[in-house]
């Protein structure tokens, strides 16, 4: 009996299995790349311009370069080695990212089951007392009896018209967004621990030019007093240069503040606490500019971008939603079984004569329900719309982001060029307005003017070459980070709708 109505569930199952060869509901379809073959509007240059100084040399922009997964590698620091390694491995947002990624796939995973009957078993024990006279199928001597009962629960709902599967695309789309989602948090995180670290070295460069300053605005001073008391100039001119130099000595302080803060950014994204301190400091002298840079073409910038394949992940997710939309407005077919045994005892069961078994099917169709079905429908590809909308976007700042990288990468190169030149000519100025100073050749109003100049000229340098480095560290996030290159992670293929639907 339990053989025949297995027998009848297995062809009703295969009958079902043909009737879903179907899915209702736009395939998805990746949107095409932008048919464009560069990121700015004018060409772009070989190399950059070079600076005779640390950090000054020129850059080349590599069309058929890749990324490499530890990227920060190319600036050469070792300390910025060691801290990223302890990022990766503290950062709570990675963590997070990572959990999130797992709750996405076991809802896949869950969502797959639906596609299978459910299968549940059942067990029944009951004594009972049946009123005299009453007449019993079990023959039972005496009134008061034990009866027992064992079943096998069957439902089966065929996914003709791929509903479940439409949603468990939808859920894969997320899984997937969830994915790159974590790949641009860790693309987000070494990209600020690197900014962070060059920010780092830019203050302490700052902070050194700074003192620099001050030590010769305080020699210029020494000179004015001797002077003045040799009755050579006027107080007003010691008095201007004790000004000049509180000036210089006030900026001081706000550096050292931005530094503190800058290393209590650096604990933090490390997933440490301020208190703990952060054995690594960082200098300008110990990074490396990277004398080669990628520049992917803009076909590979959409694979590449995390934030991109996110929301293709999304605009897919959306167009199955779509899918689940028609299904649910189309007939729903289910099918139950129920074998089981009942005996009067438990030795009894599934002996001859005691078995039982249901076998049913249903198709149930929406006839009304006020309309809900259809703006869900409407909703849906409306949501589609919007989704579309948001990938569109993430592509036009994607191309934003490299274009601007590239300008700042060429502008800040002869930046850095000017700097250099303007910091020795100022100081060969200011060394020879020194020296006529002492003369008199000169009146102070002079060596103020060299001075300021050179001030300007020395912190331009240092923020010149700081800019350099970050400009790199844009360009190489801006690409992507080169998490396709990763060694440190086992990569995932993105789930697609063929695997779904086979």
């Amino acid at each position: 009996m339990v053989s025949r109505l297995f027998q009848s569930i297995a062809l009703s199952l295969a009958t079902a299995a043909l009737l879903a060869g179907c899915a209702v509901g736009p395939d998805f379809k990746p949107p095409a790349a932008p048919n464009v073959s560069g990121y700015t509007q004018e060409p772009l240059t070989t190399a950059t311009a070079a600076a005779a100084t640390m950090g000054g040399g020129a850059q080349r922009f590599v069309r058929a370069l890749d990324l490499p997964g530890q990227w920060w590698a190319l600036l050469h620091s070792k300390k910025l080695n060691t801290l990223m390694g302890s990022a990766l491995a503290a950062n709570p947002d990675l963590a997070a990212a990572q959990a999130a990624l797992v709750v996405a796939k076991q809802n896949v995973y869950a969502q797959q089951g639906l596609l299978f009957p459910a299968i549940s078993g059942n067990f029944t024990g009951s004594r009972e007392l049946a009123p005299i006279g009453t007449p019993s199928d079990f023959g039972a001597p005496n009134p008061i009896f034990n009866l027992f009962t064992a079943q096998l629960n069957v439902s089966y709902v065929p996914d003709v018209f791929g509903g479940t599967r439409r949603s468990i695309e939808a859920l894969a789309a997320q899984a997937n967004s969830q994915r790159f989602a974590l790949e641009a948090t860790y693309l987000t995180l070494t990209s600020n621990l690197a900014g962070a670290a060059v920010q780092e070295a830019s203050l302490r460069g700052q902070i050194v030019a700074t003192r620099s300053i001050i030590k010769i605005e305080t020699d210029v001073l020494s000179l004015l007093q001797r002077q003045y008391k040799l009755g050579e100039i006027a107080e007003a001119d010691v008095v201007a240069q004790q000004a000049a130099l509180a000036q210089v000595e006030q900026t001081l302080s706000p550096l050292e503040k931005q530094l503190a803060q800058q290393r209590d950014l650096l604990i933090a994204l490390s997933g440490g606490l301020p208190s703990q301190g952060l054995p690594q400091t960082f200098e300008l002298s110990a990074f490396r500019l990277p004398r080669d840079l990628p520049v992917s073409l803009p076909a590979q910038l959409i694979e590449q971008r995390p934030d991109v394949r996110a929301a293709e992940a999304n605009l897919q997710a959306a167009s199955a939603q779509i899918g689940v939309a028609i299904a649910n407005r189309l007939p729903n077919v289910a099918l139950t079984g129920n074998p089981g045994s009942t005996a009067l005892a438990v030795n009894q069961l599934f002996t001859p004569g005691t078995e039982f078994w249901v076998i049913s099917g249903s198709i149930t169709q929406p006839i009304f329900e006020g309309g809900a079905l259809l703006h869900r429908e409407l909703a849906a590809k409306a949501a589609y719309k919007q989704a579309l909308a948001q990938y569109r976007g993430a592509v036009v700042t994607a191309f934003q982001n490299v274009a601007d990288a590239l300008h700042a990468i060429q502008s800040d190169a002869v930046a850095l060029q000017k700097a250099v030149a303007s910091e020795k000519a100022t100081f060969k100025s200011l060394d020879i307005t020194r020296k006529r100073m002492q003369l008199g050749d000169i009146n102070y109003l002079a060596l103020l003017n060299a001075q300021q100049a050179y001030q300007q000229a020395l912190m331009s340098v240092v923020q010149a070459k700081a800019a350099r480095y970050a400009d790199t560290v844009a360009l190489f996030q801006a690409l992507g980070g080169g998490w396709w290159n990763r060694s440190d992670v086992q990569q995932e293929s993105p789930v697609t709708i063929r695997d779904i639907f086979q």
